[in-house]
């Protein structure tokens, strides 16, 4: 009888140990704490500079709050009629720094109009960004390269440059310029007999 009462007792301290050591098991629908996320306003399609932003434009998705911008828009009405100050790819985040207010018109200096311009090189055109200031040249065969216009402000760019813009899309080298009204005409005179070009200055 002693060595039964030894026996039990044996295995009631293996049963003990193998139960200390066993990983508490986790309850039924239990899962890692929830990741904290923000409700943003991000572009539903691939969006060229200059697009007046409409519903159908913008959509809203929920991000990680840690992958949030701080400058990150999240209502969209606040883009409503807003214009993109450059071009922007489905799904990406807007900011503060992509819009230019309601219209490219905000951005226009008094005294100034918004002029568009076709640059020939459209490698040129796609280093240009919104706020960059900028000289526009004209050349002509057997005449020496001229300034047209000086100390312009690029108010809009092209989408960046692809296949469809290499075989001459509208859009194509399309600058918007904010230029002094007077150089407006002779601007526009450059770009029909002229190929223009523009050379970057300081902002």
């Amino acid at each position: 009888m002693h060595q039964l009462r030894r026996a039990l007792a044996g295995l009631l301290a293996v049963a003990a140990l193998v139960l200390a050591l066993r990983p508490v098991p986790t309850s039924a629908g239990s899962s890692a704490p929830a990741v904290p996320t923000d409700s943003v306003v991000v572009a539903a399609a691939d969006l060229p500079a200059g697009t007046v932003l409409g519903p159908e434009d913008v959509t809203v998705r929920s991000l990680p709050a840690e992958l949030v911008p701080g400058s990150a828009v999240s209502d969209p009405e606040e883009v409503r009629g807003v214009s993109l100050a450059s071009a922007v790819r489905a799904g990406e985040v807007l900011t503060d720094a992509r819009l230019v207010g309601a219209g490219l018109w905000s951005q226009v200096p008094a005294g100034h109009v918004a002029a568009p311009v076709r640059l020939a090189d459209l490698a040129v055109a796609a280093l240009l960004r919104s706020g960059d200031r900028v000289d526009v040249l004209a050349a002509r065969p057997g005449v020496p390269t001229e300034v047209v216009v000086d100390d312009a402000v690029v108010l809009a760019v092209p989408a960046p440059v692809t296949d469809a813009a290499l075989t001459g899309g509208d859009t194509a080298g399309l600058v918007v310029l904010a230029v002094v009204e007077g150089d407006a005409g002779r601007l526009a005179a450059a770009s029909a007999e002229a190929t223009l070009t523009v050379t970057l200055g300081p902002p």
